[in-house]
């Protein structure tokens, strides 16, 4: 199996790192083939431009939405871009393992996801002989699976049903439902590392095992169950009918 694992941390010896470094060592043991794309390594460009587009006449007006669509359906990507695009189709799992910052992800990898799920590739893409678009469970990358591997400082039950911080279900919603499920990719119940800043040796290893344990039974898990755009429950302005999730509303009620 292949897996390509995304990790976002500045510092190669954090716990973080740490636990990347622990995944990659038993994912090949086991077999499996691994690419990382280490953003802070790399030195990933986050800021989306006009630099995306080196054929790009710069005389225009950019519109970037646009823009990239163009460039994808012409291959006039940027390189890096472009090599991210193969790793992408290259894999059966994606990782994105980072630590949670402000309630999200690193500016480094909010710029990964904005310049490489890009118009035509990942949005904007029509259902064939329909009037529909593929999203929301089906999609380009339709028969993947995708998982969020996250470290915080925070205490698990911080972030839970009526912890201050919110239940972390929540609070990775954008990118579980609206990057993985969009692009048709089976999300799986995210990882998480919990109070991390005071972790020892034994807790440690303990969430080092955890870890491991998710990414080689990855295929055993059951993914979120989140409704299919396309799947009968939706209006076509994308309005839940009338009669579904009934009681529920916000997050959950897009899922089953």
């Amino acid at each position: 199996m292949r897996y390509f694992i995304v990790y976002a941390h500045p510092e190669p010896r954090s716990l973080n790192g740490s636990l990347k470094d622990a995944a990659v060592q038993a994912l090949e043991a086991a077999g499996h083939q691994v690419r990382i794309s280490d953003l802070y390594a790399m030195g990933f460009k986050a800021q989306a431009d006009a630099d995306d587009f080196p054929a790009r006449d710069s005389k225009e007006r950019l519109f970037y939405h646009r823009a990239s669509g163009d460039a994808f359906a012409s291959g006039a990507l940027a390189a890096d871009v472009v090599r991210e695009h193969e790793k992408l189709f290259w894999a059966d799992v994606l990782v994105l393992q980072f630590p949670l910052w402000w309630f999200s992800v690193p500016a480094i990898l909010k710029g990964w996801i904005d310049r490489v799920f890009v118009n035509g590739l990942a949005i904007g893409v029509p259902k064939e002989g329909t009037k529909q678009w593929l999203r929301y469970g089906e999609g380009r990358f339709a028969g993947k699976r995708a998982m969020l591997a996250v470290t915080t400082g925070g205490r698990e039950g911080q972030f839970s049903e009526r912890g201050i911080n919110g239940p972390i279900d929540d609070l990775l919603f954008p990118l579980n439902h609206g990057l993985f499920h969009y692009v048709g990719m089976a999300p799986l119940r995210p990882f998480v590392a919990f109070q991390t800043v005071r972790t020892t040796d034994e807790e440690f290893q303990h969430m080092r095992a955890r870890y491991i344990h998710r990414l080689l039974g990855i295929w055993q898990d059951q993914p979120i169950p989140y409704r299919f755009e396309n799947g009968g429950e939706y209006e076509s302005n994308g309005i839940l009918r009338a009669g579904v999730a009934e009681g529920h509303t916000g997050f959950r009620a897009h899922c089953v």
